[in-house]
């Protein structure tokens, strides 16, 4: 059982660890393209008009695939946080057995201190009574 959650743990680490890649190196890409189109260095047959018609609307395509990738970035975040926080209860659990095991024996030991006194209190109790009857001065 634990080695399976494990496994699961480590494949799902890879998986955030892969869509991180997947989405900077996308950011990165989209980036690059959009500044080269800016920068206007290719000569093509097409009209200087359309060309820079189609530049702008390359520029805009790239710049929602930037957006979405840096979405996509914020919720992997997301999904992390929320990782950490469900697989940290194994952490948590431990420490409620340690600290649910010290006060179990605190527990254990002063109820054995309260019944030496107990024990201790009735034979005092005890000596008292038998003292008492058979004393002269009743």
């Amino acid at each position: 059982m634990q080695r399976n959650l494990t496994q699961s743990k480590e494949a799902l680490l890879k998986s955030y660890n892969t869509r991180l890649k997947e989405d900077v190196r996308s950011m990165l890409e989209n980036f690059e393209e959009i500044v080269r189109l800016a920068k206007g260095e290719n000569e093509t047959q097409l009209s200087k008009m359309t060309q820079c018609e189609q530049d702008t609307y390359e520029m805009q395509v790239r710049a929602s695939n930037i957006v979405r990738a840096g979405e996509s970035l914020m919720k992997l975040v997301s999904d992390i946080k929320q990782y950490l926080i469900l697989n940290d209860f194994h952490s948590v659990n431990d420490a409620i057995c340690t600290s649910s095991q010290l006060y179990r024996s605190t527990q254990m030991d002063r109820d054995n201190k309260l019944m030496a006194v107990r024990d201790d209190m009735a034979a005092d109790l005890y000596d008292l009574e038998e003292e008492y009857y058979t004393s002269i001065y009743k």
